[in-house]
């Protein structure tokens, strides 16, 4: 049983299809072979510019999230002028943190500022010399839903760029794309599999990543790849098209999750509002990775703390920025269900919770 949606979502059958039947061919080259890749590539950002409501022209595809990512807060902040600061939270996906790392060692001034127990950003302490805000559409470990129009109205009020990560909630959430600056998006979380796209506001210039052709608006040289393309552009189109009539369903789902992690003794974290896909908790006197096994062993597929640090031993720097221990950080546990999840699976998954949990 699948409960680690967020971190990486099951592929759509008609993503998977489009990868699958995509052209070869260089875009770039002339002969008939790369000008129907062309024609593909273009019908993937039609399809993506309209699932999200904004112009072909504000989209280039990336590899992936982490490099959509990158690309929006080192392109931007590389450009920030004198004085001008990079203002991020200390919840924020490490895609993000380690982008801000970067900006601070190349000498560019980086604020990074508290969330409070539920992970929401704390937006009393942004700097009025801010340039570029960099927030999450929605915390990627704990599903806490942020508050991104108090955010967009703080960046205008200091003409900062905002960049919203919409790498985690797009499949619940309309990614307020009218209120920022730049926004990534994650193949992988989306259905897609690999793959990632930036949303940049036209008038947004950004230092480029990689070097070389005009690839991409100039954003991002090099050959692209159409087969990813192809299923971002399917994923989001699903997801805008599915989203609504899923969210009611999958909320009643993660409400059952939550009571079982509650009753096998669990510290619930996260807060209102929260994605509707998630139950998280911590389990003070456990460990993470025994959870894992022991669910992995019971036939769920769970995750503690972000997909992208697994492997780690490390405790969860969303739990700890948030207040927790790091006893308490070290025993997280994220259950996240998905488009896919039926109502008997979360059953099963209730009653093996109740055994697992209480051993």
């Amino acid at each position: 049983m699948y409960l680690d949606d967020a971190g990486a979502a099951p592929v759509f059958p008609e993503a998977a299809a489009a990868r699958a039947g995509s052209p070869w061919a260089n875009p770039s080259s002339p002969h008939q072979a790369g000008q129907a890749a062309r024609a593909a590539l273009d019908s993937a950002r039609d399809r993506a510019a309209f699932a999200l409501g904004v112009s072909q022209a504000e989209l280039a595809f990336c590899a992936s999230g982490t490099e959509a990512v990158n690309l929006a807060v080192l392109g931007a902040g590389r450009r920030l002028p004198e004085g001008r600061s990079l203002v991020t939270w200390a919840g924020e996906h490490q895609a993000v943190l380690g982008a801000a790392r970067e900006l601070e060692l190349e000498g560019k001034p980086v604020v990074i500022l508290p969330t409070d127990r539920r992970g929401l950003a704390d937006l009393s302490l942004v700097p009025a010399e801010a340039g570029l805000i960099s927030l999450g559409l929605a915390n990627n470990e704990l599903g806490t839903v942020q508050p991104v129009a108090q955010v967009a109205a703080l960046a205008q009020a200091r003409r900062a760029l905002l960049h919203l990560d919409c790498c985690q909630g797009p499949r619940w959430l309309r990614p307020p794309l009218e209120l920022v600056d730049l926004a990534s998006f994650s193949g992988a979380k989306l259905g897609a599999g690999p793959g990632g796209l930036l949303y940049g506001r036209q008038e947004v210039r950004l230092e480029p990543l990689v070097y070389g052709g005009p690839q991409e608006w100039g954003r991002r040289a090099g050959r692209e790849d159409v087969g990813s393309a192809l299923a971002v552009a399917a994923a989001l189109s699903i997801c805008a098209e599915r989203r609504g009539e899923e969210v009611e369903r999958i909320a009643d789902l993660s409400d059952r999750l939550l009571a079982a992690l509650n009753d096998a003794g669990g510290e619930l974290t996260g807060g209102e509002p929260r994605l509707p896909n998630y139950a998280t908790a911590v389990f003070s006197q456990r460990r993470g990775e025994d959870l894992l096994l022991a669910l992995d062993g019971a036939g769920i597929a769970a995750s503690s703390g972000s997909a992208c640090a697994s492997g780690s031993l490390d405790p969860s720097h969303v739990l700890l920025a948030a207040g927790y221990t790091l006893e308490a950080a070290l025993g997280s546990l994220r259950l996240t269900a998905g488009y896919e999840t039926t109502a008997t699976e979360v059953d099963c998954a209730v009653e093996t919770l109740r055994r697992v949990l209480r051993r």
